[in-house]
């Protein structure tokens, strides 16, 4: 128990946007490296600033000048949010720049891809944590001393290596099924470094605000700010730490201003302090002032997603498995590269998002899947991103071929994509060509016999001379050929009447 008698409170938000894929095709690969729908991501990025970040830095801000450094919240900013920022909304940028300014925000370090890295490779999760670093003290002037991994997800094997790394605390969810009779109220310590401290999310009073806010048909509604202050009151006796953990887009995008959601804001932080024994605390300060009450054992990784808080929303499937193991096969060649953008693709094909779109979970969670996905069906999103990072792949092995044998599969994997392209053309042409024929001789379809049932077979190549007049000499020349529908690649046509 804390050895000063303070009880805490810390407020912590989420900011993540992803760069959002654009339909590629299979027969794009080789050929269109670039991979991103530029539309959406700008269109999305201004419509979120506009709702969401810029009026809740300003009540923020308002906030902590109002209240004399007695309120205090927590940030953290994906690498590819801030990325996205100085395309689209720098003034977002600058608006946390201002908040940084003021000593009462804290911006916690993390995977700069808001990538499932730690699921897959230490030194490659560590590359990316340091390069977010890095983006931090670069655009914001801070430096990160407490970490949250991408969507909470907690082990105690990667508590340890954020530890290694000297984070002084680290945040995850407040899983009931790894807390057993335990509250998440209090602070905890990592089990394989007790010098990580583990703030655990109170996951019921953060889904009030994140999920139940406007829901008007919640018997709590509508949440006011001194009834969501008598409930942390209630609390005080029994707690010691209360962590509210939200993506920062809760206020005004997912629930819009409409809903009362900013009035809720602005006037929370008053009635806490005013109704409660509990402070506002960073979780640096946390970690510096309150003392754990035991190690958390969490062998398997947990998250703050879905009802099972587990990894199943990334992981759950046999698409999502592949398409992970897949992409971090790449690791090796990716960090040997050092053209600029095949490190920018990498950065942003690591998101979690794309492998969230491929969920199958259509029970309990659908709802929440479906909200989030761009794509008609998790199938789409894993072709999508599988033809991605196939192309991905192709560029990196001109750079760094395997073997010699290897080398001569990929450039006949090459010649295949690229014949398949020019038959999908051809058999394109040769549906031209009918069409003209068709209108030019109307009563050639009159002249055509029925075919035998051993009707001969030609191929593609074939077809495309006959139309042309060229056939070979070998092969009488074909009257006419009855249209039978569409012509798919690959496929052989077959002609309604024999040879003569």
């Amino acid at each position: 128990m804390s050895s000063t008698g303070k009880k805490a409170i810390c407020f912590y938000f989420q900011v993540h946007q992803p760069f959002r894929l654009k339909r590629y095709r299979f027969f794009d690969l080789g050929h269109d490296h670039y991979y991103y729908d530029d539309f959406s991501n700008e269109s999305i990025m201004r419509k979120i600033a506009e709702k969401c970040y810029m009026p809740a830095n300003n009540i923020i801000l308002d906030l902590i000048q109002k209240h004399h450094g007695k309120f205090k919240v927590t940030f953290s900013l994906s690498g590819l949010a801030i990325s996205q920022f100085r395309l689209y909304a720098p003034e977002v940028l600058e608006s946390f720049r201002k908040l940084a300014e003021t000593g009462m925000v804290e911006f916690l370090a993390e995977t700069n891809s808001h990538s499932l890295v730690s699921l897959r490779s230490r030194s490659e999760f560590e590359r990316q944590v340091n390069n977010h670093k890095e983006m931090l003290k670069e655009f914001l002037g801070v430096e990160a001393t407490s970490f949250r991994n991408t969507e909470l997800i907690y082990s105690d094997t990667i508590g340890s290596w954020v530890a290694d790394m000297g984070f002084k605390s680290m945040l995850t969810e407040g899983a009931k099924h790894v807390l057993g009779w335990k509250s998440p109220n209090y602070l905890y310590c990592n089990s394989l470094n007790p010098r990580l401290k583990v703030l655990l999310r109170n996951f019921v009073l953060s889904d009030d605000i994140a999920f139940r806010f406007s829901n008007k048909s919640w018997n709590s509604w509508p949440l006011t700010a001194d009834k969501y202050a008598s409930w942390i009151n209630k609390l005080a006796p029994k707690s010691e730490l209360i962590n509210i953990f939200l993506d920062y887009e809760t206020f005004g995008e997912h629930n819009w201003k409409e809903t009362g959601i900013f009035d809720f804001l602005s006037h929370m932080p008053g009635a806490i302090l005013k109704k409660t024994p509990f402070r506002f605390m960073t979780p640096t300060e946390i970690a510096d002032t309150l003392q754990p009450v035991s190690a958390i054992s969490i062998p398997s990784p947990i998250s703050w997603a879905d009802e099972e808080r587990d990894i199943t929303a990334w992981l759950g499937n046999e698409l999502q498995v592949a398409a992970l193991d897949k992409l971090y096969s790449l690791a090796g060649k990716v960090n040997k590269c050092e053209e600029g953008l095949i490190k920018k693709d990498w950065e942003y094909l690591q998101s979690s998002d794309h492998f969230y779109y491929m969920a199958t979970k259509f029970f309990s969670d659908g709802a929440v899947h479906a909200y989030f996905n761009p794509y008609e069906t998790p199938y789409d999103a894993f072709m999508n991103y599988m033809n991605v990072l196939s192309d991905f792949e192709i560029r990196l092995k001109k750079i760094f071929p395997d073997t010699a044998e290897q080398d001569q599969i990929f450039k006949l994997g090459t010649q295949v994509i690229e014949k398949d392209m020019q038959i999908e053309k051809n058999v394109i042409e040769i549906e031209k060509l009918r069409k003209k024929i068709a209108k030019i001789s109307p009563v050639v379809k009159s002249a055509v016999k029925k075919p035998k049932k051993s009707s001969a077979k030609i191929s593609l190549a074939d077809d495309l001379l006959i139309i042309n007049g060229a056939a070979s000499k070998s092969k009488p020349r074909l009257k006419t050929i009855k249209k039978s529908g569409p012509v798919k690649s690959g496929n052989k046509i077959s002609a309604s009447k024999k040879l003569k």
